[in-house]
């Protein structure tokens, strides 16, 4: 049995010590990573912490800080509000506004993870209040950003047009690229929003309370919601706290249902917390900066305004959840530095059948981008993809949107950027409901994407 094989057999056991006990998979893979780092591949210990990802950290400190400042401000509940004034009482047109927003900021050019962290936790209030899942509108928002990601202006769609004209594609192939990974998504997120919503609804109906309490249980959860929601904002020096007034619902469940919802005031620590997310967008998307080091600087900007916001902030970030990703992807580091990852990309290289190595370079680079950066894994894959791409028994559309969308497909994953930022929108209640739930979601898009979208666009030649 090979090293880069037992290493891999190593991860896999550090994702079933974390899903199935209660004990963080991110400690055990950091300690793992040094035991067989060091001991057994004999790399030196600054090698294997010099594969801490110092720039997801950043993103994670960074986007969560500033997450925690639009909670305590109040933030949310305002844009919250404005959402729901457009939605009115039309429930599904939550989720829409949500993919169609998160898109629309990805289109113009916001790297992923910053249209994701501006949504994020306005997706999720909503959700919240309309009585949808939490985690239905958070993989709403994350194919949102997918759709959006490959637009000729996004850092993904920069870096797979690179990979279309080197295979010789023509300028056509551009907008097609995006519109071929727009409306997938688009299907992707119809799917998964039926689809969690069918299994929460059940797993509602099955846990119903006996002797007709339901409705009663419904109503304490949502006052005891609405009182600490009140209790918060005050905390913060605001003035506004409930957002929904609730009535009965005529449902023959009887379960309370949120209409008319009650004006949330524009204060001015709100208005420069808005202020602060538009710069934001403007910083990371116009001039390039990094999401997390704009995060941090725009927080602290916030806190220098209202030093009252910091306690509360820096106390609500779910420092677990950053513990759990960066130290699976500092041990997913160290399979790259001992070369294991080089292994795989030699196996594909060797393949003679272009479709085949299409197919299996689908996979490979799905798997690897659900822990590790989408753009780090496009930039590393060109060279493999090209010379596929260019085959002329192949179409340079068709291969390119197969990668293109197998590689951003599992940025739902909990140890991608994108799905680390829905842990980080997430109550804290809701932390392992989320990683097992975005870790399964991200395993089924591995084992069904890559093929699908290969027999699409490779096999029936779609371009």
């Amino acid at each position: 049995m090979s090293l880069s094989l037992i290493a891999f057999l190593v991860l896999i056991g550090a994702f079933a010590l974390g899903s199935f006990t209660r004990i963080n998979a991110g400690l055990v893979a950091t300690v793992a990573a040094f035991g067989f780092g060091a001991l057994v591949v004999g790399m030196p210990v600054s090698e294997v912490i010099a594969q801490f990802p110092s720039g997801l950290f950043f993103i994670l400190v960074g986007a969560t800080l500033l997450f925690g400042i639009v909670r305590v401000t109040g933030t949310i509940d305002l844009m919250a509000y404005w959402a729901e004034r457009l939605a009115g009482r039309r429930r599904l047109l939550v989720p829409v506004l949500m993919f169609l927003l998160t898109a629309i900021l990805a289109s113009a050019g916001a790297f992923t993870p910053a249209a994701i962290a501006i949504v994020a936790p306005v997706a999720l209030a909503l959700g919240t209040r309309f009585g949808i899942s939490t985690l239905a509108m958070g993989l709403v928002i994350v194919q949102g950003a997918n759709a959006g990601a490959f637009s000729p202006v996004n850092p993904f769609g920069v870096l797979a047009n690179v990979m279309l004209d080197d295979a010789g594609a023509g300028p056509e192939d551009t907008l097609k690229l995006y519109l071929y990974c727009f409306i997938f998504n688009a299907i992707l997120a119809v799917i998964a929003y039926a689809t969690v919503q069918a299994i929460m609804r059940r797993r509602k109906t099955t846990s119903t309370p006996p002797d007709g309490e339901e409705h009663h249980e419904s109503e304490r959860v949502a006052e005891k919601a609405m009182s600490a929601a009140q209790e918060e904002t005050t905390a913060a020096g605001d003035q506004t706290g409930v957002l929904l007034a609730p009535t009965r619902s005529g449902t023959a469940t009887g379960t309370l249902a949120w209409e008319h919802p009650v004006k949330v005031d524009v204060t001015p620590m709100r208005v420069l917390t808005l202020a602060g997310l538009a710069a934001l967008l403007v910083l990371t998307t116009a001039f390039g900066l990094d999401v997390g080091v704009a995060s941090l600087a725009i927080a602290v900007a916030l806190i220098c305004v209202k030093p009252a916001v910091q306690k509360p902030a820096v106390e609500g970030m779910p420092w677990s959840a950053i513990i759990l990703v960066t130290g699976i992807v500092t041990y997913v580091g160290m399979l790259e530095a001992m070369g294991a990852l080089d292994e795989l990309q030699a196996g594909i290289a060797s393949l003679g059948n272009s479709s085949v190595a299409a197919l299996v370079t689908s996979y490979v680079i799905g798997i690897v981008s659900a822990f590790a950066s989408t753009t780090g894994t496009l930039s590393v894959i060109s060279p493999i993809v090209t010379p596929i791409a260019a085959d002329p028994l192949l179409t340079p559309i068709g291969v390119v949107t197969a990668i293109a969308i197998s590689s951003s497909v599992v940025d739902v994953s909990p140890m991608s950027t994108s799905g680390a930022l829905l842990m980080a929108s997430a109550q804290p209640k809701d932390e392992r409901l989320f990683f097992r739930a975005l870790l399964l979601w991200a395993i089924a898009m591995i084992g069904v994407v890559p093929l699908l979208v290969w027999f699409i666009f490779v096999q029936l030649g779609l371009g």
